[in-house]
């Protein structure tokens, strides 16, 4: 089974070309992110995640988790390369320096969660999500709420997670029932059931921060009534230190097809009495802060179709390698051939790699476009950046999630009979990868948000002018020749 390797090469080129690094580092808030600092930081990544995470992918799927009276335990690997993975420092790449972070832009950090996913897709899962609640409670946080948990969960030392799922309110969470009822010192008491919660329980740091969505009393009906509010396992006593055990439960975990070591958890709150939570943002605004966190966890899921694919196509390109049937086409040869000078499978690995890095484009420009939407000194400027973004969010997540799942169906073809085989391990890609067209909003869910918001933007005039941009592109592409001319034909 051959080992992933951070494509650390291919990986700055897109960063540089299509990520604008080198315009991104021109801005006051990201100068210290220059070119020459983002490759060392990538290649350090690179090196610890195929080296710490990378090992404890296979076992990990194996051994899966175990869950007793509501404790979770990861596999036995788990926990050390956690631990690691915090000494680090790389929880907080990308967060706010205010608070720890290193602030590096949206483009550097969607490579790093590459390496990461590639590395190991259900481990990942759990630094992925902290990075979401970190940035909600960023925006929406109040300045208190900000010192209580941003520092501890920036460093790793907490972790995150967001509960919107319940039995009856699927894709459609207007139907949410968890209530939130108001208490005279200012908190609220939690109530009710969600499920598929990634990681809402593990024993790799000391608490965990719950977003979760529920209703006040006397809240208007559907999306339009559903406020949001941190729960934490753990109540902060006033001086930073853990308190009581909060009235949060995980009551089982699921048995899945795919990312065996990631807990998806279902959660109780308020079994005795009621787990007490904390407003954040306004009252009846929850969906629309939880979308902060959404919109993250989209981008994030979209990496998971280059990181998993890129997982799998190593594993094929090295198999094809090695594995020798029948001889050459119009070679002299009479020893049977690496199945790679087969045309058939050449052009399987060729379609993969060209697909990664369309995929690996697509995010980067994405996380560009969020970048510049923050940091550019032009307000028009700020203004379309962060419209590219809007647009292309829906189709990162859905287009990535599709095409990962043809490069990881495409690697196990390579393999042939043996990819059916689970000890040749390519199949575990196919099996993580398939959650990522559903979770984070189904792939047809993202075909309507593309079609019924962010299409109409301006009257189409977002989109219009995006196309106009690629036009553009393609006419200089023609008129500077060579081999990229035949882009613009």
């Amino acid at each position: 089974m051959s080992e992933y390797r951070a494509p650390i090469k291919d990986a700055l080129f897109t960063l540089r070309h299509i990520g604008e690094i080198d315009e991104l580092s021109k801005t006051e808030r990201y100068a210290h992110a220059d070119f020459e600092t983002v490759s060392s930081v990538l290649a350090e990544h690179g090196r610890f995640m195929q080296e710490v995470f990378g090992p404890q992918s296979r076992p990990g799927d194996v051994e899966g988790l175990k869950w007793d009276n509501g404790n979770v335990t990861t596999p036995a690997g788990f926990k050390p390369a956690y631990d690691k993975f915090v000494a680090a420092g790389w929880q907080g790449l990308n967060a706010e320096e205010a608070y720890g972070g290193a602030g590096f832009p949206e483009a550097v950090f969607t490579i790093a969660l590459e390496f990461m996913t590639a590395s190991n897709a259900a481990l990942t899962m759990c630094p992925g999500l902290t990075t979401g609640a970190i940035e909600c409670i960023q925006h929406w946080g109040s300045e208190e709420q900000k010192e209580i948990y941003l520092r501890r969960m920036i460093a790793g030392e907490w972790t995150g997670t967001m509960n919107l799922t319940e039995p009856q309110a699927g894709s459609d969470v207007g139907l949410c029932t968890t209530k939130a009822e108001p208490q005279p010192d200012g908190t609220y008491k939690i109530s009710g059931t969600k499920i598929f919660i990634s990681f809402g329980e593990h024993d790799l740091a000391e608490n965990i921060i719950h977003l979760v969505l529920a209703r006040m009393p006397g809240a208007p009906a559907g999306t339009r009534g559903i406020s949001l509010f941190i729960v934490p396992k753990f109540l902060v006593n006033a001086d930073g230190t853990l308190g009581d055990r909060n009235d949060v439960n995980c009551v089982s975990i699921e048995h899945k097809m795919g990312i065996h070591s990631s807990p998806t958890a279902v959660m109780s709150y308020g079994d005795n009495g009621g787990a007490i939570g904390y407003l954040i943002g306004e009252e009846n605004q929850g969906l629309k802060a939880m979308f902060t966190m959404m919109n993250s966890a989209r981008l994030a899921v979209g990496v998971q179709g280059v990181g998993i694919g890129d997982a799998a196509y190593q594993k094929a390109l090295a198999y094809a390698q090695e594995r020798r049937q029948g001889r050459e086409v119009g070679g002299e040869s009479k020893e049977a051939a690496p199945i790679i000078v087969h045309p058939d499978v050449r052009r399987m690995l060729m379609t993969m790699r060209c697909q990664i890095e369309a995929m690996r484009a697509l995010i980067c420009y994405n996380a560009a476009a969020i970048d510049f939407s923050r940091a550019h000194g032009d307000s028009a400027e700020k203004e379309q950046w962060s419209e590219i973004a809007e647009l292309l969010t829906p189709v990162t997540k859905a287009w990535c999630t599709d095409v990962g799942m043809e490069v990881t169906n495409t690697a196990i073809q390579v393999f042939g009979g043996m990819g059916f085989i689970e000890e040749s391990g390519v199949s575990q890609h196919m099996r993580d990868m398939r959650i990522a067209p559903i979770y984070e909003g189904t792939n047809g869910i993202q075909a309507m948000d593309l079609v019924g918001r962010k299409l109409p933007m301006r009257m189409g005039g977002v989109v219009n002018d995006h196309l106009e941009r690629m036009r553009a592109t393609a006419t200089k592409l023609v008129e500077l020749g060579g081999d990229l001319a035949i882009i613009g034909a």
